[in-house]
């Protein structure tokens, strides 16, 4: 599980200094989501659409910020994790200069290539602080973290299932071995 850090923005009520248990939770997901989609909406503009390998690109850039986080925090380290923050945040500078080439050849408005922009340098402020505060944590990574202690009453009831199942299985044994009783081939007396 990694702590978070700042409340920053939708769907993310509640989770302030909580440990995110799925990468869906973190916040720096959650934005670079909101990066993804805004470049997908965006490059399926008229004008924008009609440079395909300028749009493919773009789209790339924006999917590997979303996907390394994702990836990073599934690998299950912090050193990994950071790993794929230090690409993800990459591609955060990949996406604004994508967006400038768009705003030159008129395929985006000024404003709305300084918009998405922004929030690309948003995404990636937040990594950068992301990345700060994974650094300045002694948690080494799920991977690495010892396994949960279960709760007195859980153990109990492991305990007794546990013995169920041997006992169950004492008893297909026995049946298993007992001897069984021998067929003679008598003839009938009458």
């Amino acid at each position: 599980m990694i702590e978070q850090g700042e409340k920053s923005g939708k769907g993310e009520k509640g989770m302030k200094g909580k440990a995110a248990r799925t990468f869906e939770e973190l916040h720096i997901y959650q934005r670079a989501r909101e990066l993804t989609n805004e470049i997908y909406r965006r490059s399926r503009g008229a004008a924008f659409s009609r440079d395909p390998g300028l749009v493919d690109q773009v789209r790339r850039a924006a999917l590997s910020v979303l996907s390394n986080i994702a990836e990073g925090f599934e690998r299950g380290t912090t050193t990994e994790f950071i790993h794929f923050l230090y690409i993800a945040k990459g591609s955060c500078g990949e996406v604004r200069a994508q967006l400038q080439i768009a705003h030159d050849q008129e395929y985006i408005p000024r404003d709305e290539c300084h918009r998405l922009q922004n929030l690309s340098r948003q995404t990636s402020g937040m990594i950068s602080n992301f990345i700060a505060h994974l650094q300045s944590s002694d948690y080494p990574g799920a991977k690495s973290a010892r396994p949960q202690r279960l709760t007195r009453e859980e153990q109990a009831h492991r305990l007794e299932q546990l013995r169920q199942t041997q006992q169950a299985n004492i008893r297909r044994q026995k049946e298993y071995y007992q001897p069984k009783p021998e067929k003679t081939n008598k003839p009938d007396e009458d």
